[in-house]
């Protein structure tokens, strides 16, 4: 690991690890090196800049360090963003939106296999572009999922079964159908707090 490849040396000064990690992990780098080094805890989202796009590069750590990061970045097309000063946070966004936008991709890929091995493949994706939900961006609607986790968590069972019968793989539709079961006890509490909502789903808190 580059980190440990850096510590071993006894780098006293900045260092910056951008790379798709876990809080632990930055942790466990930040408790690797040397007393009197600083490290920021990054995380890159966007396309590579170009044409009118800008990335955006997250950081997190001591003031100084992060500023001497950002330096690096100035007048450049990679907007910089300060989460805080909590080694972690900046990694956990990463994580947090990595959970939902890889797992979107990857459902997408087994909905259209599906609906391919049952030639239904022009009409989902109809069905698709009709959508406008704008899912990751309104928590405000998660009540309304937790309200009816009840009979959604059977459905993802079927669709369980329809998978397999297809030869493709249920693991997520099952592990669907485990998550609703936390919010199995708010059948139809569609005034449910948000924050009570996302509590539940915390150590099988809801069951």
């Amino acid at each position: 690991m580059v980190a440990a490849a850096v510590a071993a040396h006894g780098f006293a000064g900045v260092y910056a690890d951008v790379n798709a990690i876990s809080p632990q992990r930055v942790r466990h780098i930040a408790d690797e090196t040397r007393p009197g080094s600083a490290v920021v805890d990054g995380a890159v989202f966007g396309q590579p800049p170009g044409e009118g796009r800008a990335t955006r590069l997250y950081l997190a750590g001591a003031d100084s360090a992060i500023e001497l990061v950002a330096s690096l970045f100035t007048d450049s097309a990679l907007h910089v963003c300060r989460v805080g000063d909590t080694l972690g946070s900046a990694s956990a966004l990463k994580m947090a939106f990595a959970s939902y936008q890889k797992a979107a991709r990857t459902l997408a890929g087994i909905a259209h296999a599906l609906a391919d091995t049952h030639g239904v493949g022009d009409q989902l994706t109809a069905e698709a572009e009709i959508m406008i939900s704008a899912i990751l961006s309104d928590p405000e609607y998660l009540p309304s999922v937790a309200a009816r986790a009840w009979r959604w968590a059977p459905e993802m069972e079927e669709v369980a079964d329809t998978l397999r019968a297809a030869d493709l793989p249920a693991d997520m539709a099952e592990a669907t159908a485990r998550v609703l079961a936390h919010w199995e006890q708010n059948r139809d509490q569609y005034d449910l707090p948000v924050g009570l909502a996302l509590s539940q789903l915390r150590s099988g808190k809801g069951r």
